[in-house]
């Protein structure tokens, strides 16, 4: 009991001169000119660079790098924090109420006398206390859709507002008839690109992208995952293109499709000989 009052006491010291060197940051008598004029929308975007980098990290199984951009992510919570402090809503202490006493709220399996067969009950009990918070909070008519923030990545808010509406049954039943409306409307987009209405076939290829997530929701793959490792394997091979290429002293520019089509069969093969 002892070492954990030492480690509570040490946090506690390292989170004040967080807070500390924050406040100096955004001092108006000698602070940071750059820290001083930023605000919440200005901050906004490094926010979620931070969360991106976090996840990095984690894929990559890169668990030094994962401490330092924890941090990061950590300073962006106290910056919005010291921002709203100053401006006279609310400072990191209500903050760390506000998680703390939403975090207990929503595990009253383990703070109260709620008992849970398993995980999917303990799933459906969250997801139905997090229904009733956002009916709460609603004002004028109430949409299961509530709470989706439009900032999400399109691929995590698509997933999300499936999820959302599958909740109350509007959803497919089998796989099978995600991945027919998929051909659906990947025909739809084949039509557009004949005719030739740019309008039309951003709508067409819209509908497309959202079919697939709900394939991959479907078939419980995450999509934004699945995009990322597609992503990371086109880098992967076109480097290795590149390497095969420069080892002849040329560039991609000085290469026809048809030779760097070779090349690009000839990394995938390698590469998946190693697997």
């Amino acid at each position: 009991m002892e070492s954990l009052c030492n480690v509570g006491v040490e946090i506690r010291l390292e989170i004040e001169r967080l807070i500390e060197l924050m406040a100096r940051l955004r001092d108006p008598d000698g602070g940071c000119p750059w820290d001083r004029e930023q605000t919440f929308a200005t901050i906004a975007p490094y926010t979620l660079e931070e969360a991106y980098e976090v996840a990095d990290a984690i894929e990559r199984d890169e668990f030094g790098e994962l401490r330092d951009e924890l941090g990061d992510l950590l300073f962006q919570v106290v910056f919005h924090a010291r921002m709203a402090e100053e401006a006279g809503l609310f400072g990191f202490a209500d903050v760390v109420t506000s998680i703390v006493d939403k975090m207990t709220r929503r595990h009253p399996h383990v703070f109260g006398d709620v008992e849970m067969r398993d995980a999917e009950a303990q799933t459906r009990a969250w997801e139905a206390q997090k229904a009733q918070e956002r009916a709460n909070r609603a004002e004028g008519e109430h949409s299961v859709l509530d709470g989706v923030p439009v900032s999400l990545p399109a691929l995590v808010r698509a997933e999300k507002l499936q999820k959302r509406a599958a909740r109350v049954g509007f959803d497919w039943t089998e796989p099978t008839g995600v991945l027919e409306k998929v051909g659906e409307e990947l025909e739809e987009v084949r039509a557009e690109l004949a005719a030739g209405d740019r309008d039309r076939l951003h709508q067409e290829l819209g509908d497309l992208l959202f079919s697939c997530v709900n394939l991959a929701r479907h078939t419980g793959v995450d999509p934004e995952g699945a995009l990322r490792a597609a992503s990371n394997r086109f880098e992967r091979r076109f480097r290795g293109v590149e390497s095969h290429l420069r080892r002849g002293g040329r560039t991609p520019e000085q290469a026809t499709l048809e030779e760097m089509d070779v090349l690009w069969e000839q990394v995938k093969t390698a590469e998946k000989s190693k697997d």
